[in-house]
């Protein structure tokens, strides 16, 4: 009897009680670099290599939420040592959030960002309405003055990211109490609907990428019920999707092929017991975990930026571990990271 007693028990707390994290986890973590502090709260990072410079961009506000009054950061470094301030994109009321930057087709790059609108007058801030943002930046290096994404039913939504693949951006729309919905655009402006995902535990911050034959790979976030983290893939015309639910929650998450495309590199917030960290993971191509790598962090922190270069990775993210949020970056050897 208390055998079974003690089977049953398990399985319970098995389905209902996943654990945090399931991979073992390194005692040391990786050294950051502090790369700005300028506001109270620094937040939300993305990198993209362009026209010889890296960029990084990221959220400035007065706290995590409500913080009705963000702004997009964008700065930039040649060499990884030394970064210098590249633009700010802001818009008169309303609390810009998460920007995540892309190349387009032609050649233009386009800054996609949150946009949250609070009723100030109520203490705390009442958030009223949520639409996304978009700006671009031209020849002359200069970001235009953010403005709403055009797609139905916006009002309570959010696209938190876009890949481009074959002349279109493809992102991951949620909100409105609707289905998460794979969504595209050509101009950057204008989304329409593919077809929704059939993922339950309110779905949100996606991040799509493509392998080399055009499969598309969806690294999905999961805020309610059990909260793992899913990866979803699926053929054109991407209507239809396979789904697989990991066995680790996401918080921020990016990811990559690795070279050679047999393995993932995903950057995401690690739930561990003893509190958030920023992490690096190597899994196979379902997401299962074959490594981990601890990034110097703690508290408020993850939502990494990543792109590999002169056979590093480079990787941005926030962390509030010293007491204030900042933001931070450090450079990992492929060779240490993929052997």
């Amino acid at each position: 009897m208390k055998k079974l007693l003690a089977v049953v028990l398990f399985l319970f707390l098995a389905r209902f009680c996943p654990a945090q994290f399931p991979a073992a986890v390194p005692s040391a973590a990786l050294p950051g670099t502090e790369i700005w502090d300028g506001a109270q709260h620094n937040a939300f990072t993305d990198l993209l290599e362009y026209k010889g410079y890296v960029y990084c961009s990221f959220r400035e506000g007065s706290g995590h939420v409500p913080g009705s009054n963000g702004v997009g950061r964008i700065i930039r470094t040649r060499d990884g040592n030394t970064w210098e301030s590249f633009a700010l994109i802001q818009k008169e009321g309303i609390d810009l959030r998460d920007q995540k930057i892309s190349v387009m087709p032609d050649g233009r790059v386009l800054c996609l960002m949150g946009g949250s609108v609070y009723d100030v007058t109520k203490k705390p801030s009442r958030l009223m309405a949520m639409y996304p943002h978009v700006a671009f930046m031209g020849k002359d290096m200069k970001f235009t003055t953010p403005e709403k994404a055009v797609l139905e039913n916006s009002g309570h939504n959010w696209i938190w990211r876009l890949t481009w693949y074959k002349g279109a951006g493809y992102g991951i729309d949620y909100g409105s109490g609707r289905p998460a919905a794979l969504v595209k655009t050509t101009d950057g402006k204008t989304f329409t609907r593919v077809t929704d995902l059939e993922v339950d535990g309110a779905p949100n911050e996606s991040t799509i990428r493509f392998d080399k034959k055009g499969k598309m790979y969806i690294l999905i976030r999961r805020e309610t019920g059990d909260k793992l983290g899913v990866l979803a893939t699926g053929k054109a015309p991407f209507t239809s999707f396979s789904y697989h639910k990991l066995d680790y929650r996401l918080g921020g998450p990016d990811f990559m092929f690795a070279p050679g495309r047999k393995k993932l590199i995903v950057g995401t917030r690690l739930y561990l017991p003893g509190g958030a960290k920023t992490g690096i993971l190597v899994t196979d191509l379902k997401g299962n975990i074959l490594k981990t790598l601890l990034l110097e962090s703690g508290g408020d922190c993850s939502y990494p930026g990543m792109l590999i270069k002169n056979k590093e990775l480079w990787v941005s993210y926030y962390s509030s571990h010293t007491g204030k949020t900042k933001i931070y970056f450090t450079r990992i050897p492929m060779k240490d990271l993929l052997n």
